[in-house]
């Protein structure tokens, strides 16, 4: 194995295309160094990939990092492999500023910025982003901390790029006419989203979770939609699109110096002092564990969640948990999907996840399974949850779940956009300028030990929050067996 950690040292050096190739050549070397005369029935299949037990080691290359006058943050990171540039805007709050009898403003806000300027109509802004082969788009997710605008391009276009980008975010008009349009677009796909099981599940999850708006909050309302008007986009705008409360960050082919030149020539004029953080309603703790059934009359699939509350982005707690969840349900090879799927076959697929904000996120598994097995599913659920949290993992199931967490990051690597976001990660979390060197070998510290311990906070049993969407004359009473059910219908409203 020398040959293999040769070449994982290269790592700092050389792309991972051109690392499968080295593996691969160590591999056909090795192969041809061994004795032709061993009979094909002597050898051993392992049908795995030799592994380097070598903590994967990089320094990031660092951002120029500057704070124009106005406020405003820029990230910028060069990269010179290709004639392209990315630009990516955060502007907080977000959709924690969204008022509780607005819901969804910060997305609408977001979404008409496109839709027109004080210097060009909706139609002029797609063909100018068109006629450049670029992207640009903007969104305020619910959940998040910060609205988000995002283009791209060639870096020879890249003042063109701005001088869009600078437009809608600083003089967007919210045509009426274009409001409209929107809003009926808006209606429709909430219908379309309140026919679904997972958007059903989801919704009826935060709401147990959170209780209150804007947290507990996932998507518009109809009210929300038909209220909404032209003066509310301009007043949300005027009041949180601020240099100071933003991040800009740009990563390609340019200098830093230049770039910082041509954003100010753009954004440079932005006024707005920075606004304190949103003010968001007190976490009431959580209840004992409880069953929320969505009925979904004549439904063909129950959709399961399971879950709890779990920590904030800085939380010491992210890296153990970010192995358990790779454990629990990260992807195919996690121990839901092979339980649920492969060995039992109730459904398509299985998995866990979590996210991590300015405020506490959730952990949560979920599976859409077939009605009759909706009793043997949840009971496999509480094994896997039983397992993590009385059993250490095996090291090589540990190993298996660090190495494919550093793996992704490492792959990551290769993509500048990607890599930007890690960097204003940084900067919104206020980390370490060391962070993101440092993190292959903080997952890799992560032991079985760490892993059982963040499992009995956060896969607690006695707190489960469980959402089940689904028929509620053929799963209620088999749903019975595993807590307390109450009824809602699909708005959330309770049934007797």
């Amino acid at each position: 194995m020398k040959e293999s950690g040769a070449i994982w040292k290269l790592v700092r050096h050389v792309s991972w295309a051109a690392l499968l190739v080295a593996i691969a050549t160590a591999g056909a070397s090795t192969a041809r160094a061994q004795d032709k005369s061993m009979p094909a029935s002597k050898v051993e299949r392992l049908n795995r990939a030799p592994v380097s037990k070598e903590i994967l080691r990089v320094q990031l290359p660092r951002p120029t990092v500057v704070r124009l006058k106005n406020g405003l943050t820029l990230v910028l990171l060069e990269d010179h492999k290709l004639p392209t540039v990315s630009f990516a805007m955060q502007i907080r709050p977000g959709q924690l500023a969204d008022p509780n009898d607005l819901p969804g403003l910060a997305s609408f806000t977001a979404n008409m910025l496109r839709e027109g300027t004080d210097h060009r109509t909706s139609a002029q802004i797609s063909e100018e982003v068109d006629s450049l082969g670029a992207s640009l788009a903007a969104s305020s997710n619910f959940g998040a901390g910060y609205t988000s605008v995002n283009a791209s391009g060639l870096a020879g276009n890249a003042a063109q790029i701005l001088d869009l980008m600078s437009d809608i975010v600083l003089r967007p008009a919210f045509p009426a006419a274009e409001l409209a349009q929107y809003k009926q677009r808006a209606s429709a796909n909430l219908e379309q989203s309140l026919s679904n099981p997972g958007f059903l599940a989801q919704q009826a999850f935060r709401r147990v979770l959170y209780v209150e708006p804007p947290l507990s909050a996932t998507s518009p309302t109809k009210e929300s939609i038909e209220k909404v008007t032209v003066e509310n986009l301009k007043s949300f705008h005027d009041q949180h699109y601020r240099p100071a409360n933003t991040l800009l960050g740009a990563a390609g082919d340019f200098k830093a110096a230049e770039m910082r030149a041509m954003i100010e020539k753009y954004f440079g004029a932005w006024a707005g002092a920075a606004e304190p953080s949103a003010t968001l309603p007190k976490m009431v703790a959580q209840p004992p564990a409880i069953i929320t059934l969505v009925d979904r009359p004549a439904s063909v699939q129950t959709y399961i969640i399971g879950g709890d509350r779990a920590i904030r982005r800085t939380d010491p707690d992210y890296y153990a948990l970010t192995v358990m969840n790779q454990i629990v349900g990260g992807g195919p090879q996690s121990r839901l999907f092979l339980d649920l799927r492969e060995e039992h076959g109730y459904t398509y697929g299985s998995y866990s996840r979590f996210n991590a904000d300015l405020y506490p996120g959730d952990w949560s598994a979920i599976a859409p399974v077939r009605t009759p097995v909706t009793d043997g599913s949840m009971t496999q659920f509480v094994y896997e949850f039983k397992r993590i949290n009385d059993q250490p993992v095996p090291e090589a199931e540990l190993d298996d779940a660090r190495h494919a967490i550093v793996a992704g990051f490492a792959l990551s690597l290769e993509k500048p956009a990607e890599m930007l976001g890690d960097w204003l990660s940084s900067e919104y979390y206020g980390f370490p300028a060391d962070y993101w060197d440092n993190y292959p070998g903080q997952i890799a510290a992560v032991n079985a030990a760490a892993v059982q311990v963040v499992a009995k906070k956060y896969v607690d049993l006695d707190r489960m929050q469980w959402v089940a969407v689904g028929d509620r004359k053929q799963i209620e009473d088999v749903l019975k067996k595993y807590g307390s059910v109450t009824v809602v219908d699909a708005e959330g409203k309770p049934e007797n």
